[in-house]
């Protein structure tokens, strides 16, 4: 899709996020358990505002903008387990149901890999195959299933990045 880009997510797209989140086919695989859909706009300004608060660099949550529209989200942030920090960091994605099977979230990872360097983790649910098949393709390799994580067993890929693109 040539109208794809990257940006913030701002209060004006509470509509789109609510859309997205308010999905059970997006949150069935999202976090730790238990997991829920966002009940109502309210909450998904709540969910909004926190998300803001993660951003550091290209570290945080990012809208996928499709020609002016968010249609799913592609992240990076630091991991913790149950020890605190560990200087770990994730990739992650998540499209409206709409919009998945289009290349979105692998164009969008990509893109978001090319910001950061170092070794960086994915994590997928054991049956979420469309999640890691973009791993794959992001070339990312299959570390198998761990406990250490949200509190859930998750398959884990991983990739080493030699830096930032120039």
């Amino acid at each position: 899709m040539a109208g794809m880009r990257l940006r913030r997510w701002t209060d004006d797209d509470v509509e789109a996020f609510y859309d997205i989140y308010s999905r059970w086919e997006v949150m069935r695989h999202l976090g730790a358990h238990p997991r829920r859909v966002v009940a109502d706009r309210e909450e998904a300004l709540h969910r909004l505002a926190r998300m803001r608060s993660r951003e550091d660099g290209p570290r945080g949550y990012w809208a996928i903008d499709v020609d002016g529209v968010p249609v799913g989200t592609v992240l990076l942030l630091p991991l913790q387990d149950a020890a605190g920090e560990t200087g770990e960091v994730e990739v992650g994605w998540h499209l409206h149901p709409d919009h998945q099977g289009k290349g979105l979230a692998t164009r969008a990872a990509r893109e978001l890999l090319s910001r950061t360097g170092g070794r960086v983790l994915a994590l997928t649910d054991e049956d979420n195959l469309a999640s890691q098949a973009v791993a794959g393709r992001l070339g990312m390799t299959d570390e198998g299933l761990t406990d250490r994580w949200y509190g859930i067993t998750a398959r884990q890929f991983a990739v080493t990045l030699p830096g930032p693109a120039r």
